[in-house]
């Protein structure tokens, strides 16, 4: 996987978690004020979109995965 899939993929798994956390029918940790989170995923994407800049890329180039897929880098 390249840093472009983990961040897409992580931004889609942390929305879907929090809005399963935020419902009523969650019994363990009901709770409106995990929807926050989902606002705070969903500024991050904004702001990505708009700088070109994402923190989730950063981090992850720094722990030293491939821009690229190898599978791209094959053809």
């Amino acid at each position: 996987m390249n840093i472009t899939r983990i961040t897409r993929t992580m931004a889609g798994t942390f929305i879907l978690l929090s809005l399963a956390l935020g419902v009523e029918a969650s019994p363990i940790f009901h709770s409106s004020n995990w929807l926050w989170f989902t606002v705070f995923v969903g500024a991050n994407l904004f702001q990505s979109g708009l700088s070109n800049w994402c923190l989730m890329d950063t981090i992850l180039t720094k722990l030293g995965v491939p821009q690229v897929s190898p599978c791209a880098k094959a053809k």
